[in-house]
């Protein structure tokens, strides 16, 4: 079964790449696609994002990433993609996402989502909270995976 894992992934987090992994370990293709969200403005371009998700989740044999200005629904039908993989931090993102995924389930024809809930030790962790360590120059081990930490700093520096 192929499924999605959609997102801004800006920039990837570790909790991220926790939902990826165990995606990949459950299911035979993992897309991870980094959309563009216009309600969002971003620290880093799409083809950034992209970037880091591939050297985020090398190794990762059944894991492909992308980006998309589409809607999620338009992409996983283009793409034959029957389900999408949400990570759950906490009851607020419980809330938000059961509601999108019930409208996608409309728009989809039926495009499913499944929700894995975060690790306890990562639930803290969320893009928003690393884009400011990233403004304030502090470290990022520990928030974002390693292989990221220098392509983030070489991408934000220039």
């Amino acid at each position: 079964m192929k499924v999605l894992i959609p997102g801004s992934f800006d920039p990837v987090t570790l909790g991220h790449l926790d939902i990826i992994r165990r995606a990949a370990s459950i299911f035979d293709e993992v897309t991870v696609c980094a959309f563009v969200n216009t309600e969002k403005k971003p620290l880093f371009t799409p083809e950034q994002r992209l970037e880091l998700l591939r050297a985020s989740t090398a190794g990762l044999v059944n894991v492909s990433c992308d980006i998309s200005n589409d809607m999620v629904v338009d992409y996983a039908a283009a793409h034959g993609i029957r389900a999408l993989v949400k990570g759950i931090r906490n009851t607020g993102d419980w809330e938000y996402e059961y509601t999108v995924a019930s409208v996608n389930r409309i728009f989809g024809d039926g495009l499913e989502t499944v929700f894995l809930p975060s690790g306890g030790e990562l639930s803290h962790i969320s893009s928003t909270v690393v884009r400011d360590l990233i403004k304030y120059g502090k470290a990022l081990d520990g928030w974002v995976p390693e292989n990221a930490i220098e392509l983030i700093w070489r991408m934000y520096t220039k």
